[in-house]
């Protein structure tokens, strides 16, 4: 006959064993995945839009403000033209067309982006080096790396930043400070490079082959 007296022994749950700390787990990862991309769109948003160069670029005529031959690379901070109104215009229509707001960052990445994907990278003449105004691009929209460098030093300064020109053998691009702009994009102290003739460089990347190479700069 059967003890009455016994305790009847407890039936085991399903979150007795290790499935509760599974379930955990998950749960953090999800809540993780929720957290990062919320944070990145907040604190460093990229644009949302990069404009055409026929939705930002003011009718004008060129008239004599054209480029030259330039002989010594201390002459392209002198070319800038970021106080010019033609490229005050461009500069803060790209701004105001690419959903950036004020984050600062993100107006930097959509003045990069609208050189390196709106123009067309075209050679310059094989006995000498012929360097555009920034005027010249916009109207050409298309040069080589001196011409897209100067275009866009022009751009960002027109918005109140400041660039300056990294030579290394056979190309030049620039860097602009940004401060407050997060780590990961900065090459070296607060500058990052902003290469717009290279196609698959993003905002702070620069070729391999320059990586290392032997750099002068200028301006800044």
């Amino acid at each position: 006959m059967k003890d009455l007296s016994e305790e009847p022994e407890e039936e085991s749950s399903i979150w007795d064993g290790p499935l509760k700390y599974i379930v955990a787990l998950f749960l953090l990862f999800l809540l993780v995945l929720w957290i990062v991309p919320a944070y990145t769109v907040r604190f460093n948003p990229a644009p949302r839009y990069i404009a055409m160069p026929e939705e930002v670029i003011p009718t004008f005529e060129l008239g004599n403000e054209t480029g030259n031959e330039v002989y010594r690379r201390e002459e392209f901070p002198g070319m800038i033209a970021g106080n010019d109104p033609v490229v005050k215009q461009t500069a803060d229509r790209i701004v105001a067309l690419s959903g950036c707001g004020e984050h600062t960052t993100c107006q930097a990445r959509a003045l990069f982006y609208f050189v390196r994907d709106r123009f067309t990278y075209v050679s310059d003449p094989y006995a000498y080096e012929y360097v555009k105004t920034a005027k010249e691009s916009l109207t050409a929209q298309g040069g080589d790396c001196d011409d897209a460098s100067i275009l866009l030093a022009s751009l960002l300064q027109a918005v109140g930043f400041r660039t300056r020109f990294v030579f290394v053998p056979n190309h030049v691009y620039v860097q602009v400070w940004i401060q407050e702009a997060p780590k990961k994009y900065k090459t070296e102290q607060q500058w990052i490079t902003t290469d717009a003739t290279c196609r698959y460089c993003e905002f702070g990347e620069r070729t391999l082959s320059s990586v290392d190479a032997e750099k002068q700069y200028f301006g800044g």
